[in-house]
């Protein structure tokens, strides 16, 4: 259970007395030291602070995974953090296992079950179980489906409005090409081809800025990603919206009569 990648300092140091190591984002921001004038001092192997009324020495600076939540991980041992942490009845959430090379993953945490009476999940399960538990019991889906449900409706009105805005303040001109002999799928096409063009623009513009703010917090504590599911089924939703956008006009232009050219 120690740092997937040291920085600074050796993971023996933390044989030393009162001895954590932190993850370096943790100690640049929150343990970050403030001055009187106001300027801050990341925080350096050989510093010192308290948790919970006891004295801690950092000797060691690691680099650990991003997560959704913006709190400093610190490592030490299991007897010092018992020292650290508040006592409660069960210290420990879970045990971290490795399995020898080419051991059979599903049948070790049987043979766990089995021994101990304890639950046992593979690394995948594990991960999975992690996200049921956020699905099931938090307001995360909700809120976020919530946000989604709403800015689809908001887009397809927005657009929808705008389509069939740029329609009547065009009716003439698919009259004249109406009289002219364009068929109504031509000017179908006509439609879908504009509302195709403004959802690329649309979706490269946003899928440009989210990337920029995801490189501009590469160097906080929270997580970022941009998995290429999100970007497909944005994509998808996009065309959707242009789609529902472009049948607004659509109607508009089917029963437009090409006599309207000759109307004052």
């Amino acid at each position: 259970g120690g740092p997937p990648k040291m920085l600074e300092g050796q993971l023996a140091n933390l044989r030393s007395s009162d001895a954590v190591i932190v993850d370096i984002v943790g100690a640049n921001g929150k343990l970050a030291r403030t001055l009187p004038d106001g300027s801050r001092i990341p925080m350096r192997i050989g510093d010192t602070m308290e948790l919970n009324d006891h004295r801690a020495i950092v000797a060691g600076i690691c680099q650990v995974q991003r997560t959704f939540q913006s709190q400093p991980v610190i490592y030490t041992t299991f007897s010092r953090a018992t020292v650290f942490a508040p006592r409660e009845r069960k210290l420990m959430s879970f045990v971290l296992v490795k399995a020898k090379p080419g051991q059979d993953l599903h049948a070790l945490c049987q043979r766990i079950r089995e021994t101990t009476g304890l639950a046992a999940y593979t690394r995948e399960e594990f991960k999975a179980l992690t996200v049921r538990y956020y699905m099931k019991y938090t307001g995360i889906p909700i809120n976020f489906g919530t946000t989604v449900i709403l800015g689809f409706i908001v887009g397809v009105a927005i657009a929808g409005q705008t389509f069939y805005n740029f329609t009547l303040d065009n009716i003439r001109y698919f009259g004249t090409l109406k009289a002219m002999g364009a068929s109504d799928f031509m000017l179908l096409r006509m439609i879908l081809l504009q509302a195709a063009t403004v959802g690329a623009i649309g979706y490269g513009l946003g899928v440009g800025t989210a990337s920029a703010l995801g490189l501009l917090t590469g160097s906080t504590e929270l997580s970022f990603r941009l998995p290429w599911q999100l970007l497909f089924f944005s994509a998808v939703a996009v065309m959707l919206i242009c789609a529902g956008s472009a049948a607004l006009s659509m109607w508009k232009v089917i029963r437009l009569e090409p006599a309207i050219v000759f109307k004052n």
